[in-house]
């Protein structure tokens, strides 16, 4: 097996020196000059002047620059690279540089924008949504909002540059190693192939370490080409928190009309994401939120709008589900407020409208594979005794009898329940373009390397690979090793993101596989065997159109959540949570529960507790500070369970938590406290603030 790898924080070379970040003292306006004291010997500056190659980073759109040059475009931008053998006393110059901006008034809010703001736009229709909703009976409305959420990585961000003979070697936690290669070459003005990348410990990221990794990796290389010293750059983990990519904010309003039997004759969906100050995946989580904000059930007449909208905060960036979650927790809630309109059961009325086999998604992809959806249901509402305690709750609920908490009341109950998808792997307009390829060699003595750049967040992962090409090549799993997966020594196997490592990396492994067994017994020993990989081109923005299917493949998921609250402090306190997962072929039963109910805590902090925002443009330390996290020890009960498929390739499901907990949590807490909870996190404070501005805000 490879060697773990280390925390960048934990490496040290002779040498060594520091950098730190000179930043921006606003949120917009035009850069005038930056002030600096006299360094002395053996420190030094690199603003954008000065990067030989690129101000920019590699082969993404929207543009990300290295260092803000002509124009600062959020409070904290970085403007210059300071360096020094001494980290105190390089904070002390650094707090004595003065970076002098014109300021323009600064864009906070995303509700409202010109054109000149958007990072990406999508529009499209299908059939004649504004003839139905013309005739309709039946119309629901619906804005739902989701706030920011932060990574909090078990490490912060870092990066260390160097020298190797004539390489610039750059170690980082990063998702992608080709692309921190491709962008610190850009910036130096050098081959790709002068530049190595070699991964650090990574841990639980949930897709923050994808692109924004590679900003350091420029940081650090500039400077050790410039000082011809090995040079270390370590965020703080207040400076970590305020200006690293979070999870990006939404608004999504919804209308539907709805048919007698409740189904939906038309949907109309607008989505406004609020990007920061850009970020290159802005179309990719734009494109996701606006296939997802349709959901998985039946309509023919739709009109979808979708804006990714540039503010004056640091930018966003990718979260697990990359713009799913939101955009499902939208339609989720939407569904639960039909189902009530039409007095029916959530789980009722998701069973009868959702799609089938051979129905096509309001998205374009007509589904070839059986669909789930029945079977999850009813998985999840036999786990969760649903369908009686929503009976229940629903009782009390319209008798009226928790219109007011009371202690002698006792507390209040309710349920929700969800479904979902995960789709897997990028959509084609989007960021994953390339050719990537694992290789495997068989050695003379039997045993077999195999040299992919895949980075994981968990040994179980290479334990995974490991097991299926001993089975498939009838061979011990002791002889199977990974080469280091530094870029000089591995082919580019893509983004560690979005499941890939399960769907795409796995499948080239297991083909490897098959080749060198046919080979192994008519060649010489050793052989070596290359399978690639190429994201397919499915989906198409044609203009008002979207045509074909924008995943490769599909995963499938429903949950329950019970919750209660307090009558005294109302405090909501979640009694259970119950998830049914169709994967696929499970590879790990271990690690795939494991990955579940990590996710699940994820995101019912998201949901509950995890309540971030901008304040004039920054988050300010106290809020670092204050931001209050699902630890495990707090956790609530968790079961979860799979619709075995051996048949079935293996598919991803570490987001599916992210795009069905947070709706069933919030329909829950709208059963228990009798009111419509539309905006996320829903916390102890949000449901004070309900039951005391009393029926008036019911």
């Amino acid at each position: 097996m490879k060697e773990s790898p280390q925390f960048v924080d934990d490496l040290s070379v002779p040498g060594l020196l520091y950098a730190l970040l000179i930043r921006s003292p606003c949120s917009a306006g035009r850069l005038l000059d930056l002030e600096v004291p006299r360094l002395p010997h053996g420190y030094s500056i690199i603003k954008a002047g000065d990067i030989p190659g690129k101000n920019l980073l590699e082969g993404f759109s929207p543009t990300v620059p290295l260092l803000a040059q002509d124009r600062v475009t959020y409070r904290g931008e970085p403007v210059a690279v300071l360096l020094g053998p001494d980290l105190t006393k390089l904070q002390q110059y650094a707090d004595a540089c003065v970076v002098n901006v014109q300021e323009e008034p600064p864009q906070f809010s995303c509700e409202k924008f010109s054109s000149d703001r958007l990072a990406a736009k999508r529009a499209f229709t299908i059939g004649d949504p504004d003839g139905v909703f013309e005739k309709a009976t039946l119309i629901v409305e619906g804005t739902y909002r989701t706030g920011l959420q932060e990574h909090w990585y078990p490490e912060p961000h870092g990066a260390l540059a160097t020298f190797s003979y004539d390489k610039m070697v750059v170690t980082l936690g990063t998702q992608w190693p080709f692309q921190v290669r491709r962008s610190v070459a850009a910036a130096l003005g050098v081959s790709p192939e002068d530049v190595v990348v070699r991964p650090a410990e990574l841990g639980i990221n949930f897709d923050g370490k994808l692109w924004f990794p590679a900003l350091l990796g420029c940081y650090v290389a500039l400077g050790a080409l410039f000082t011809k010293h090995s040079v270390k750059m370590m965020f703080t983990r207040d400076e970590d928190f305020r200006f690293s990519p979070k999870r990006n904010g939404s608004r999504i309003s919804i209308k539907t009309a709805i048919g007698k039997n409740g189904e939906i004759e038309a949907i109309e969906t607008r989505t406004i994401l609020d990007m920061g100050a850009g970020g290159p995946f802005a179309e990719e989580i734009l494109d996701r939120s606006c296939v997802g904000s349709l959901g998985l059930y039946r309509c023919e007449n739709l009109r979808v709008e979708g804006f990714a909208v540039r503010t004056n905060t640091p930018p966003s960036g990718p979260f697990a589900g990359l713009g799913l979650s939101q955009s499902f927790f939208a339609i989720e809630r939407h569904a639960s407020r039909i189902a009530q309109k039409m007095s029916v059961d959530g789980g009722v009325w998701r069973q009868e409208q959702s799609v089938k086999k051979g129905d096509r998604l309001p998205s374009g992809a007509i589904l070839k594979d059986p669909v789930p959806v029945q079977e999850l249901l009813e998985t999840v509402e036999a786990m969760s005794d649903y369908r009686r305690k929503w009976s229940s709750y629903e009782l009390l609920r319209s008798g009226g009898e928790n219109k007011r908490l009371s202690p002698k009341r006792g507390p209040l109950r309710g349920i929700g329940i969800s479904i979902a998808f995960q789709g897997n792997g990028f959509i084609s307009n989007g960021s994953d373009r390339g050719n990537y390829s694992v290789e495997l060699t068989m050695e003379k003595d039997g045993k077999l390397e195999i040299r992919t750049s895949a980075v994981v967040s968990s040994p179980e992962t290479l334990r995974i690979w490991a097991r299926s090409a001993a089975e498939l090549l009838g061979i011990d799993e002791e002889g199977v090793n990974f080469a280091q997966n530094r870029t000089d020594s591995v082919p580019d196997s893509g983004p560690s993101s979005l499941s890939r490592n399960i769907t795409v990396i796995t499948k080239l492994i297991e083909r490897s596989c098959v080749e060198l067994r046919k080979l192994r017994f008519r060649e010489p020993l050793p052989i070596t065997v290359r399978r690639a990989y190429r994201a397919p081109k499915t989906t198409v923005w044609n203009g008002t159109v979207l045509d074909g299917s924008p995943f490769s493949k599909l995963s499938w998921g429903a949950s329950v959540v019970e919750v209660e609250i307090d009558p005294i402090d109302f405090n909501p306190l979640i009694r259970g949570v119950w998830l049914v997962v169709d994967g696929g072929r499970i590879l790990s039963d271990k690690k795939a529960r494991s990955s579940l109910k990590i996710a699940t805590l994820h995101a019912l902090g998201w949901a509950s507790r995890e309540s971030l925002a901008y304040s004039n443009g920054v988050i300010s330390s106290m809020d670092v500070l204050s931001y209050d996290f699902l630890s495990l020890q707090s956790a609530p009960p968790i079961a979860i369970d799979f619709s075995w498929n051996d048949s079935s390739v293996p598919k991803g499901i570490g987001e599916l938590p992210f795009a069905c907990v947070p709706a069933a949590y919030a329909q829950a807490l709208s059963q228990a406290a009798d009111f419509s909870f539309d905006t996320l996190p829903i916390t102890m404070r949000s449901i004070r603030d309900v039951f005391a501005g009393e029926d008036k805000h019911r």
